[in-house]
C-alpha cells in the first residue's frame, strides 16, 4: 500500500473498525468523540469531502496517515511513515471499503452496513490458514467458531470470516485481511461445563480466549468465561457477575495502557462483590501485547503455575 491509497481510505471507515462512529453530521463533515483520548465532548470533526480531519482538543489534524500516526504514538507504539501504512493495510480491505458518510442517508447511518447471509461449518481454506497463523487448532475453532458470508450493504460486496457470536446475535468477524463486527455489539459468554462454576475468566477478544484454552487446556482453565469483544463492552459483563457467587476471577487484558485501564476498572467494580479475588493474568503472557500473540510465539507445551488460588 502505497501513500495515495492510504490517503484515498475514507476516513469513517477507519473510525468506524475502531469502534468509533458519528455523533453529529452536519453538512459535509461529522462529528467524532476523539480516538485520541477519553472524552465526554465530541471534539473530532471529519470533512468528508476531502477526507481530512481535525482534533480540536489535539489542536491538530490532517489526511489518514497524520491520524494513524498519532494514533499509534497515543498507542505507544512505532509511529513513523512505513509504521502507519502497515497499520492501514491491516486495518483496511478493498473488499470492505464504507463510502463516506455524505453518501448515506439518515436510514443507512442508523443501520449496519455488515449482515451475515449465511453461517455453516468453516470449510474455508483461507480462513483454516487463518486459524493456523494464529496457532488455533480447527477442532477447537469448530467449537466457537463459524465460517459466514458477510454482505456489506451499501457497497453489495460479500466475504467470507470467522465469526464468534455474542449474547445479542451479533458476530465478531476476523480473517486474514478484516477485523470487525456486526450490530449489535455487545459480549459473548462461555459457560463452563460443569456450572455453577466458582471461577469467571475474562478475556478482551475471542483469539485471547481460544488462545487460553489452546495453552492451558479447558480443562485446566475451567469456570466460565466472559469475552467482551470489545473494551467498551465492560460495563455489560458486570451484570453476569453480580451477585453469581464466583470467588475468584481471573483478567486477561492486553499489555498495554488500555488494557491497564480496563483491568483498573474492571477490579474496582469486583470490589463490590463478597469474598471475590481478583487476579490479573498479565505477567503470564507479557512482554508480549496479548494472549493470542504469546501463544503463538511460545513453546507448546503448557504453562499450568500461573493460575494460583483454585
Amino acid at each position: 500500500m502505497n501513500i495515495d491509497h492510504a490517503k484515498a481510505i475514507p476516513m469513517p471507515e477507519i473510525l468506524a473498525k475502531l469502534d468509533r462512529h458519528p455523533r453529529r453530521i452536519s453538512g459535509d463533515k461529522a462529528l467524532y468523540l476523539s480516538p485520541l483520548r477519553n472524552e465526554r465532548t465530541p471534539s473530532f470533526w471529519v470533512y468528508l469531502k476531502t477526507n481530512r480531519w481535525y482534533d480540536y482538543g489535539e489542536a491538530a489534524g490532517g489526511d489518514l496517515i497524520d491520524f494513524v500516526r498519532l494514533y499509534l504514538k497515543a498507542s505507544k507504539e512505532d509511529w513513523t511513515t512505513p509504521d502507519a501504512l502497515r497499520w492501514i493495510r491491516n486495518m483496511a480491505t478493498n473488499d470492505i471499503i464504507i463510502p463516506p458518510v455524505q453518501f448515506m442517508d439518515k436510514h443507512e447511518i442508523n443501520d449496519p452496513p455488515l449482515v451475515v447471509k449465511s453461517a455453516k461449518h468453516i470449510e474455508h481454506l483461507a480462513l483454516i490458514r487463518y486459524l493456523g497463523q494464529r496457532n488455533i487448532a480447527l477442532t477447537l475453532a469448530k467449537e466457537h467458531l463459524q465460517e459466514v458470508l458477510v454482505e456489506n450493504k451499501l457497497s453489495g460486496k460479500s466475504f467470507f470470516a470467522l465469526g464468534f457470536k455474542n449474547e445479542e446475535g451479533g458476530y465478531e468477524l476476523r480473517n486474514p485481511f478484516f477485523k470487525g463486527s456486526t450490530k449489535p455489539k455487545t459480549i459473548s459468554f462461555v459457560r463452563s461445563d460443569n456450572p455453577p462454576s466458582q471461577h469467571i475468566h475474562v478475556f478482551e477478544g475471542f483469539m485471547d480466549y481460544l488462545s487460553a484454552v489452546s495453552r492451558l487446556g479447558k480443562d485446566y482453565l475451567d469456570g466460565d468465561s466472559i469475552i467482551l469483544n470489545s473494551i467498551a463492552c465492560l460495563p455489560k459483563a458486570y451484570p453476569y457477575i453480580r451477585n453469581y457467587g464466583y470467588r475468584v476471577a481471573y483478567s486477561w487484558m492486553d499489555n498495554d495502557k488500555a488494557g491497564a485501564n480496563v483491568s483498573r476498572l474492571l477490579s474496582e467494580f469486583l470490589k463490590t462483590q463478597h469474598d471475590l479475588q481478583h487476579i490479573r493474568m498479565n505477567n503470564l503472557y507479557a512482554p508480549h501485547k496479548d494472549v493470542n500473540e504469546w501463544h503463538v510465539a511460545s513453546n507448546p507445551a503448557p504453562v499450568k503455575d500461573h493460575l494460583s488460588n483454585r
